[in-house]
């Protein structure tokens, strides 16, 4: 009785060193860069990894993937910050986020992000368009808001230059995100594009015109 107990424990704690093995970036070598720069900085008191976007950059395969991470369900949680850049042009929001089932040549992704010049802004449309479900390839914004509109999008109180605590829980195909220690998600999928099937790694994600900040970055793999 007592060996079945020990061996009923082990099982027990092995199970749990799974679902809490956690890794995190904390240099750029910890990651693939795909049309960004990538460079150590300290940001609002953390260290972080900044992100910009390379001139030549094009499409929405602009990340830096984790190295050596397999993800498929489980929780990713993250500490980001995004801001507009001086040059860049009126349509620039500060796009920062996390993707996940990442495609080591990041030709596929599922990816949530957010505008966090929105999250204030006078006008109520924008804001509704504060957070964003893209998924990579096939179904960029624009194409997910003319098909089917506010389905993938929502509003959210963030602001540009600070700190905002993220966390994408994910199981098969429905991803949920919730901003700031919120009980309530402040957007879920259930449909993710890509199908329910699809492993990847974890990537650091920005949009056009912008200056993105990532730190404490954890992935508890379920699977």
């Amino acid at each position: 009785m007592i060996k079945k107990l020990l061996f009923i424990l082990v099982l027990s704690c092995i199970f749990s060193l799974k679902l809490k093995a956690q890794s995190s970036a904390k240099k750029p070598s910890d990651v693939v860069p795909f049309q960004v720069t990538v460079k150590e900085s300290t940001f609002k008191g953390k260290k972080a990894l900044a992100l910009e976007i390379k001139d030549e950059a094009q499409g929405d395969n602009t990340l830096a993937i984790f190295k050596a991470t397999e993800f498929h369900n489980g929780i990713i949680e993250a500490t980001i910050s995004g801001q507009t850049l001086a040059n860049a042009g009126e349509t620039a929001r500060g796009f920062v986020g996390i993707a996940f089932r990442a495609a080591p040549d990041a030709s596929k992704m599922e990816v949530f992000y957010l505008r966090p010049t929105n999250g204030r802004a006078n006008d109520q449309l924008r804001r509704n368009h504060s957070s964003q479900y893209i998924s990579i390839p096939g179904y960029p914004w624009e194409k997910l808001r003319k098909e089917t509109p506010g389905k993938y999008e929502a509003y959210v109180d963030i602001l540009p230059a600070e700190w905002i605590k993220i966390k994408i829980v994910v199981q098969d195909e429905t991803a949920k995100l919730y901003v700031n220690g919120a009980v309530q998600p402040t957007l879920i999928v259930n449909d993710l594009k890509q199908g329910k099937d699809i492993r990847g790694s974890v990537g650091l994600w920005i949009g056009p015109g912008t200056l993105g900040h990532f730190t404490d970055v954890k992935i508890t793999k379920k699977d």
